[in-house]
Parts: C-alpha cells; structure tokens; sequence
C-alpha cells in the first residue's frame, strides 16, 4: 500500500496474526471439549459394543483406502479417546491396536518420534489382547507401512521380525511383516536379501491373500503388485517392475486414484535410477499434479522426496 506508514502495516499484521492464533486457539478449545465429553461419556455409558467397534475398523479399513491422512488423523483421533476408556477386556485391547496402528500411519514416518512411538504403542496394546493375530498384523503393518515409506529402517526390521517370531502361520500380517523386510533390505542395496524376501512373501500371499477388498486390511493381488512394484523398481529391475506395475493397473479399482498414482511414481523412480532424474522427477510430479490435492498421502510426498534424492 503505497503512502501508509510502516508502522501502520505492522500494527494490521500484528492484529491479523492475533486474529488467527485466536481463531486457532478458539477452535482447539472446541475440539478438545468435544473430546472430552465423548471420552467421559463412553466411560459412563459403557461406550460402543465389541461389534460396534469391530464395524468402525472395517469403516475405517476401507476409509483409508481414498481419504487424506488429515481426514482419517481427525476422525480416529476421537475413537481413541473413547476406546481408551474401554479397555477392560483382552478384544478391545485388540480394538485399541489396531486404531493405533491405523493413527500412527496419518504420520509421516520421517517424524520418526510420533510415528514409530505409535506403532510401538499398538504392539503393547495387541500384546495385552492375547490375540496373536491381532499381535502379528499390527507389527506386519506397521513394518511394510515404515519399509514402503522408506523410514526407520531399522524399526521396520525389528517389528518384522518380532512377527515372524509370534507365529509363521501365512496371514496377511505375516506377509506385510516380511514385504516390509524385503522394503528395508532394497533400500539398504541387499538385492539378494530383498529378492529372497519377495518370493517368501508371494508364497504366504499365495496362501493367505484376500479377495477383492477395497480395505487396508486387505492385501489383493493388485496390492500385492503394488508392493512389487516399488521394490523392483528401487532395485533397479526394470523390467520385473513394469511386468508388476501392468500387473495391478489391469486390476486396480478405478475409485482407487492415489494407488494409480503411487504406480506412476514407481515409474518415475525407476527412470531416476535408470540416469534420467530429470525426467523420472518431472514424470512423478506431474502424476502428482493430475491427483486432487485432498487424495494426496504422506507417503506419496515421501515417494517424491525418494525421487528427488
């Protein structure tokens, strides 16, 4: 604004910065009244029953699967607070892990404190419901989730393998788990390890793979490929890559856009490794610009930092 003083400028600044911390503060107080109110209520009335509850994951499971991590991160937000006041019996210990599991990956796993601190939480929190299914799924997930975003390596390693310990009975967590591994040893430029994972993991898919679920407890054949995908691509096998990306573009549901996307960053990557950063970065990017910003996830910010790098 041409002839308005300086300090008349700050002074509106100021003010509009006041403004918005007192809006922000404003709607926080809200949002933690209305927190509080649910929590106590659930504990008063006895809170949603088992099945209730078991419906609400399977809500979520498919939620997941198409909303923005800031859309799931708000709503199960208050499901934990509620959950938390419940936690009387082994299966809503069950309950309350896989809701953590769930949160911990609106995270970005670079934010190595929260999203690692969850994951161990939900671990604790399936141990105490006695169910080893519950124990090796919530450790199977949170290992491919942390292998497949390309963060704490080493964590992803250890939840995997204390998976692979409470049972080798082929399950979708199990497989996870060992997906997650086979993430970790491509990143770290162990081929032969991360092959030799792969194919463990294709035959304990073979054994254990869904139907045709749109869930994140689910791991159909294109989801399958998907994992592939990434992992061939990281290690530089172009070829096998491709196959896999068809493989799951032929099968992928259209309501699904942010997987098509992560099929074309997994392209893009492999042209990055292949010598052409430029054009593998400008190919991920604009697989990125053609996706709604509100489908965008955390990890397909991270697949373009991988790029990028």
């Amino acid at each position: 604004m041409l002839g308005v003083p300086m300090a008349v400028l700050e002074g509106q600044v100021e003010r509009r910065m006041l403004v918005s911390s007192a809006a922000a503060t404003a709607t926080a107080l809200v949002i933690a009244s209305d927190l509080l109110s649910a929590g106590f209520a659930a504990r008063l009335s006895g809170g949603p029953s088992i099945d209730d509850w078991e419906a609400k994951l399977a809500a979520y499971g498919t939620d997941y699967m198409s909303l923005g991590a800031s859309d799931v991160q708000r709503q199960v937000t208050g499901e934990l607070v509620v959950v938390q006041q419940q936690l009387d019996t082994p299966r809503l210990w069950s309950v309350a892990a896989r809701l953590m599991t769930l949160y911990a990956k609106t995270f970005p796993g670079t934010d190595g404190t929260k999203t690692v601190n969850w994951y161990r939480l939900a671990a604790e929190a399936a141990d105490r419901s006695g169910d080893d299914d519950t124990r090796v799924w919530v450790r199977g997930r949170a290992a491919i989730a942390l292998g497949y975003e390309g963060a704490a390596l080493g964590v992803a390693d250890i939840l995997a393998d204390q998976a692979i310990a409470i049972s080798r009975k082929p399950s979708l967590g199990l497989l996870n788990g060992v997906m997650g591994k086979a993430h970790a040893a491509a990143l770290r430029g162990d081929q032969d390890s991360a092959l030799r994972l792969m194919d463990r993991g294709r035959r304990i898919f073979d054994a254990s793979g869904s139907a045709d679920q749109t869930s994140d407890y689910a791991v159909p054949h294109w989801r399958m490929n998907v994992f592939m995908s990434l992992l061939l691509a990281r290690l530089g096998l172009e070829k096998k890559a491709a196959g896999a990306q068809e493989a799951a573009r032929r099968e992928l549901p259209d309501t699904l856009p942010r997987f098509a996307t992560h099929l074309d960053l997994h392209k893009g990557l492999m042209l990055a490794r292949a010598g052409d950063k430029a054009g593998g970065t400008a190919y991920a990017q604009e697989a990125m610009d053609k996706l709604p910003p509100d489908k965008h996830s955390l990890t397909l910010r991270m697949l373009m930092n991988e790029i990028r790098a």
